[in-house]
């Protein structure tokens, strides 16, 4: 097999502070690779996602991209999103339009919003809209349930947060409670699951999350960009959150992700901050 240089970052992703948030691979020069290929070295990185930057499609797009987990391609992924508008911009990419990024990938066309003040830019995506809402059916209610090992009263809502991944979201009573939770991956076959629950009125940050992925080789994902989209989305429409919150999420895995959500006239903007570690080549 005949190898080629092409440019690689790693960033930290929905973190300000290198090594706390979800780790991020992007291969720069992604054109001529098979599948085979990009899902062999996401499998390699072992990381929850590997990118792989291509020439669009759709005269609006800025790129494309592609999304690998270590056990398969996703349709769309939040901390992905912006990692790769980040490297696609430090690489020289000149977007289309001043201020926004368009980025093509098998759900369409994502929106990227620049943004922040002079010591750093951050990047922020439009939340696709959800492919599949409300509450999800019994025999699904009850597999959450084993899933996190709760009795039906600790779980106040199993809902549809679908945004092309395939995720579910539970809510419970408290940021507390989703720190507690000690998950059965056996039992989550099948399913991409997040819990979310709030924090006390006046804390630093509005709810804490977690997001369980065992199918596809992540069990625990530390920051999750397309979970928080669908789950904002969720939040506001149903009442329970306000139009601009902060989430934390990966205290589990010792990350302290930051994931900064904000509704205006135009979108539903999922943002984060985003730090650079590695530069360089990969021979693939």
């Amino acid at each position: 097999m005949s190898l080629q240089s092409r440019r690689f970052a790693q960033v930290d992703v929905f973190t300000a502070m290198p090594l706390l948030g979800n780790a991020l691979a992007v291969v720069i020069d992604g054109q001529g690779l098979s599948d085979a290929a990009m899902a062999s070295f996401a499998r390699w990185t072992n990381l929850s996602e590997t990118t792989f930057l291509l020439p669009p499609t759709q005269p609006e797009a800025d790129y494309r991209v592609r999304i690998f987990t270590p056990g398969g391609e996703l349709p769309f992924a939040g901390h992905p999103t912006l990692g790769s508008a980040h490297c696609w911009l430090a690489a020289g990419g000149v977007p289309k339009h001043k201020g926004r990024v368009v980025q093509e990938c098998e759900i369409g066309l994502v929106t990227i919003k620049r943004g922040g003040d002079h010591k750093r830019e951050r990047l922020a995506f439009a939340a696709p809209p959800l492919k599949r809402s409300g509450p999800v059916a019994p025999e699904l209610h009850e597999q959450v349930l084993r899933s996190l090992r709760l009795p039906a009263e600790a779980v106040l809502d199993v809902v549809w947060v679908d945004n092309g991944p395939g995720w579910m979201a539970a809510r419970l009573a408290s940021a507390e409670a989703v720190l507690a939770l000690q998950p059965d991956f056996a039992a989550m076959q099948g399913l991409k699951l997040g819990v979310v629950g709030a924090y006390p009125s006046g804390s630093p940050q509005q709810f804490e999350v977690r997001a369980f992925v065992p199918d596809l080789g992540v069990p625990e994902d530390p920051v999750t960009g397309s979970f928080n989209a669908g789950l904002a989305l969720w939040l506001m429409d149903a009442g329970l959150a306000p139009v601009r919150y902060t989430a934390a999420q990966g205290a589990k895995l010792a990350r302290a992700g930051r994931i900064h959500v904000l509704r205006d006239d135009e979108a539903t903007w999922i943002g984060g901050d985003v730090v650079p570690l590695i530069e360089g080549e990969v021979r693939l």
